[in-house]
């Protein structure tokens, strides 16, 4: 029997792994009706966890060993199937975990007690955010110690030690201590299926003595969890497809946009369906980008307010009816609250929820469920898209370089779109890569991340090193500001140990270049590196790595040969040095909008 567990619904392929991308299906666990007795060096509490990890697709587990979770440790190494990846930081570890569970689904990191679960508590609550199922293992105290009012090293000094647990709490759906035998089955379970059903990081503490204790719970090989899927109400679901359809059905010029939310519905394939049925002009929020096949006759492009694709905002906003699926308002996406919609045109799909304009709402109603159904009620009308055909102006190509002139980024994005294909991913970091790389088309099959609800400045080095793992047959291409980088570089070297041939488009324009237009300072200036010798000391003649400095394209265009050909299993770091102030014209459009939402005055007392 198959169990459909922890599988990301996306236009991208699959591998047929628990966890696993899909296109037309979603990834499998397969079962079988035995059950395995296992020797007693195998029936511990340590090889149950690595066990169920393997089961539910995660095939390694990014890690920072420390006194706490040694014994655990060796218990993940011994399972066949799992590979541990030793990180340098607890925080890359987790950012790590972020990027492998947005390419397999699900993912997980180990950690010390406190000291590591405080550092990797930032990537955690990230993962909280873009909704991925990360399950976070700490190795706790020894199990004596709880309820002694003993001091503990690696805490703050006081008897109760249960700071890491509360911080916890706020950025996992679930959290288990596990600090005794006879019920840690049951957690490390209810744990990961829990992680798995609500699409959210859990947390996992293991005392470190109980680690390899055999115990008579795990003597047998666990049986493969069978989730129960979600369902819509019937009812519900026939009323707010015909809700919906009438609303629709008496517009004019609707149109469709995706939103992030997508991806932990498990959708994708239900709104391309959609929208291969209604005939509409279909947009993408920008953190949807990726979830949408940008090939589609109708796609018309990010929809971002005033830093849109170009004659995209002006026909989803004057649209007279607009469906959006799992979108996020917040005030990045909305431009600092300025997207000119109206609710009384809106038709807001969340993953379990409709709302038509101002009512009414319907509850207990899937996304997954309610756009195929939908697209069989829809009249076919293209009306909307025939408007953004006739106005469509293609857009222009960037001057042409002078021989020898400074690169601008405009160039460097220029070259970087000729280099995707279906076996290229792309990583954005936050920043101007936002803008620049939100501009890329797309090829079919090809993968794009970032992180806009959390907004992490040095996310895409982890993000990189643990997509790269998970995605073996993409060749990761990233994009990071000098700044970024500056936060989270050591992992290249871990890159390195993984044997990974990522492309790093260092872009060096000397400073935090997203909050210089949001507000400047002193501050938003760093103190410049020597990007490509630190990433030379790091590779160390251990590994495959191949470094330039690029500073005109004439060097970029060689530069870009040598990675895709000559060092295409290298990592290859490419640093582009370009002007401070060379921005995307959207940058400063977003940057402007974003300064004023932050600048409100009170509201008056």
């Amino acid at each position: 029997m198959d169990f459909k567990v922890g599988s990301l619904d996306t236009p991208k392929p699959s591998n047929g792994d628990v966890g696993s991308l899909a296109t037309n299906q979603v990834s499998t666990l397969k079962t079988s009706a035995s059950s395995t007795q296992l020797c007693s060096a195998e029936a511990t509490l340590g090889r149950h966890l690595a066990r169920r990890l393997v089961q539910v697709g995660v095939s390694d587990v990014f890690a920072v060993p420390g006194d706490f979770n040694l014994t655990l440790l060796d218990d993940l190494i011994a399972e066949p199937g799992l590979k541990l990846i030793g990180c340098c930081n607890e925080l890359n570890a987790g950012y790590a975990a972020d990027g492998y569970a947005r390419s397999r689904g699900v993912a997980a990191c180990a950690v010390t007690f406190t000291v590591g679960g405080l550092s990797i508590l930032n990537a955690i609550a990230g993962a909280y955010s873009e909704n991925l199922p990360i399950i976070c293992i700490v190795g706790g105290p020894n199990s004596n110690d709880y309820g002694t009012n003993r001091i503990l090293h690696h805490t703050i000094g006081l008897p109760d030690f249960s700071q890491e647990l509360r911080c916890f709490r706020t950025v996992t759906c679930y959290q288990a201590i596990v600090n005794n035998l006879e019920d840690a089955h049951e957690q490390i379970d209810t744990a990961i299926s829990t992680a798995l059903k609500e699409s959210k990081p859990v947390y996992i503490s293991v005392s470190c003595n109980l680690s390899a204790i055999p115990h008579p719970t795990f003597s047998r090989e666990p049986v493969p969890f069978c989730l129960a899927s979600k369902l819509s109400n019937s009812l519900g679901l026939e009323a707010a497809v015909d809700a919906a359809a009438e609303f629709l059905n008496k517009a004019v010029k609707p149109v469709m946009v995706a939103g992030p939310k997508l991806r932990v519905s498990k959708a994708c394939t239900a709104f391309l369906e959609l929208a291969d049925a209604c005939g509409y002009p279909v947009a993408v929020m920008p953190s949807a980008k990726g979830l949408m096949k940008e090939t589609h006759p109708h796609f018309i492009g990010t929809y971002w307010g005033a830093v849109s694709t170009a004659f995209c905002a002006e026909i989803v906003e004057s649209a007279d009816a607009y469906i959006f699926a799992g979108p996020i308002f917040n005030d990045y996406s909305s431009v600092g609250y300025s997207l000119l919609l109206k609710k009384e045109k809106a038709i807001i799909v969340q993953p379990d929820r409709v709302v038509i304009a101002n009512g009414p709402a319907f509850g207990c109603v899937l996304m997954k469920d309610f756009l195929p159904a939908l697209a069989k009620k829809l009249k076919r009308n293209t009306t909307a898209y025939e408007n953004y055909h006739r106005i469509y102006v293609p857009e222009g190509l960037p001057l042409q370089c002078d021989p020898k002139e400074p690169l601008r980024v405009n160039i460097l994005f220029k070259h970087i779109q000729k280099m995707l294909s279906g076996d290229s991913a792309v990583i954005a970091e936050t920043g101007d890569s936002w803008f620049n790389c939100q501009k890329l088309k797309l090829p079919e099959g090809c993968g794009y991340e970032f992180q806009m609800q959390y907004g992490s400045i040095g996310w895409s080095v982890g993000a990189t090193l643990g997509y790269a793992q998970a995605a073996k047959d993409k060749r990761v291409i990233a994009c990071i500001g000098d700044g970024s980088f500056q936060v989270t570089a050591q992992d290249i070297s871990t890159m390195l140990r993984c044997e990974q041939n990522p492309i790093i488009f260092l872009i060096n324009n000397g400073g935090y270049t997203i909050e210089v237009e949001i507000h400047d300072g002193p501050y938003n200036v760093i103190k410049n590196w020597n990007y490509t010798a630190l990433v030379d000391s790091i590779h160390n003649g251990d590994g495959k790595c191949w470094t330039t400095k690029v500073q005109c394209e004439e060097e970029l265009v060689e530069a870009i040969e040598t990675a895709t050909e000559v060092k295409k299993d290298c990592l290859c770091f490419i640093e582009i040095v370009v002007h401070k102030d060379d921005t995307s014209k959207e940058l400063l459009e977003w940057g402007s909008r974003v300064s004023s939402a932050n600048s409100r005055p009170p509201n008056p007392q």
